[in-house]
């Protein structure tokens, strides 16, 4: 009979914890469907961007505003991220807790670092370049799109930083397992979507 929310018999953990329970294995389906609901979201989103990116009210327009370097180094900062979540998740396949509590520590410094240099890239446009979310109406699609990503690194860094604090209180268990693996894959998720962004927002801004 399949456990709801128990320990593994003596104690010892499968190669895959998460998936241990069915209470675990629920929170990983119900984690997909809520990222399926998030990407049609941010979907409305870019739509909504790029039918109001042409639409600057005699603002700044992309080209003059966008510095691809210093958003490529954001960009390569959060894709290392995925990368440190990756060995964050061997390293709980592994039940080297050590390996994972560093490896998540290491993700959210990452997300932090990130989020430096969305907030001074804001500060950038709002006090230096008068831009900001009411100057028209292609200001305004920008910073609802990265904006409303640059919450959800918030929101994953938070979410990180809490499943470490567990880990140090509870350990790996089959009951925290679940919630590191979630924590992964929403991770995943929105170094995808920033993908993107840099795509349709960054890149498409400077060369068209």
């Amino acid at each position: 009979m399949t456990s709801v929310h128990a320990e593994p018999v003596n104690g010892e953990l499968p190669h895959e914890p998460e998936k241990a329970t069915l209470e675990g294995r629920n929170k990983i389906i119900g984690n997909w469907l809520f990222l399926g609901g998030e990407a049609v979201l941010f979907g409305t989103l870019f739509a909504t961007f790029l039918a109001l990116r042409n639409q600057n009210n005699e603002g700044p327009t992309a080209n003059e505003l966008f510095s691809l370097p210093l958003t490529g180094v954001a960009t390569f900062i959060l894709l290392l991220s995925s990368l440190t979540s990756v060995f964050a998740v061997q390293a709980m396949h592994k039940h080297n807790v050590k390996s994972l509590r560093i490896w998540l520590m290491v993700t959210v410094g990452l997300g932090l670092a990130f989020l430096g240099i969305e907030i001074y890239e804001f500060y950038e446009y709002v006090v230096h370049k008068n831009f900001g979310m009411t100057t028209s109406a292609f200001s305004s699609a920008f910073f609802t799109l990265v904006g409303f990503h640059g919450a959800h690194v918030a929101f994953g860094v938070v979410w990180i930083s809490v499943l470490i604090g567990q880990l140090f209180k509870k350990g790996l268990t089959v009951v925290t397992a679940p919630k590191i693996y979630v924590s992964a894959i929403y991770w995943h998720f929105i170094d995808v979507v920033w993908v993107f962004i840099f795509s349709v927002v960054y890149l498409l801004g400077k060369v068209g």
